[in-house]
C-alpha cells in the first residue's frame, strides 16, 4: 500500500521525488521541534545575578559567579495545565508592566515562586514570613540576604509572589507586584549548560 505522498508523486521523476520526500522530512522536524518548544518544554538563558548562587549568570562586576557562561535552564510549559504551581518552584514567567519602569527590563524572567495565591506575607529584617510564620530558605546564603523590612500583605486571588534568591540584588516583587497566573511560563527543571553545571530540580 502507497503512502499518500507516493500516490501523489509517482509519475514525478526518481529525483523529484527524492527532493520532495527530504523537503517533507526536513519540515516535519522543524514543526516537531517548534511545537515541542511552544508547548512542551522550552530553553532560558539567565540574565542577571538575581538567582545566584542557585542559577548562574556571566556579567563580571554585576555579582554574578561563573564568570563566563550564564546559566541554560529547560522550563516545563504545560505542567501547570495539569496542577497548580508550588512554592519554592523556580519559575519562568513574563514579566508585568511595572517590571520594565522598576527594573529597566521586562519580558521574561527567572524567579523563586515564594507566595501563592491568598497568602500574608511580610519581610522582617531580611527574612520572609508567610501566614504568620517564617519561611525556611534553605537556598539563600546568609550574606545574599538584604536587610529590608516590609509590612504584611495579602497576595490576590490568581497571584503570586516571585522573588530572586539574591535578596540584595534582585529585582523583584517587593517592587513591582504580583504575577498573574496567567504569566506563569513553567517551572525550570533542569541546567543543561555549561556541562559542569547540569542538573535537575
Amino acid at each position: 500500500m502507497r503512502n499518500p505522498i507516493d500516490a501523489l508523486t509517482h509519475r514525478l521523476p526518481r529525483e523529484w521525488r527524492v527532493a520532495i520526500d527530504w523537503a517533507l522530512t526536513i519540515i516535519g522536524a522543524v514543526a516537531i521541534v517548534l511545537g515541542i518548544k511552544a508547548y512542551v518544554v522550552n530553553p532560558y538563558r539567565i540574565p542577571s545575578s538575581s538567582m545566584e548562587p542557585t542559577l548562574h549568570c556571566a556579567m563580571p562586576g554585576a555579582g554574578c559567579e561563573s564568570g563566563r557562561f550564564s546559566d541554560r535552564v529547560l522550563a516545563n510549559r504545560f505542567i501547570y495545565r495539569f496542577r497548580d504551581p508550588k512554592r519554592g518552584e523556580i519559575v519562568v514567567f513574563k514579566t508585568p508592566p511595572r517590571a520594565r519602569a522598576q527594573c529597566g527590563a521586562g519580558g521574561t524572567f527567572v524567579k523563586r515562586l515564594v507566595g501563592l495565591p491568598g497568602d500574608r506575607w511580610r519581610e522582617e529584617n531580611g527574612n520572609i514570613y508567610i501566614n504568620g510564620r517564617k519561611l525556611k530558605e534553605a537556598y539563600i546564603p546568609e550574606e545574599r540576604r538584604d536587610a529590608d523590612t516590609l509590612p504584611e500583605r495579602k497576595i490576590p486571588k490568581d497571584s503570586y509572589l516571585m522573588l530572586g534568591d539574591n535578596r540584595q540584588s534582585s529585582c523583584d516583587s517587593r517592587r513591582w507586584g504580583y504575577v498573574p497566573r496567567g504569566n506563569l511560563i513553567g517551572p525550570v527543571f533542569a541546567v543543561y549548560f555549561p556541562p559542569k553545571r547540569i542538573a535537575l530540580f
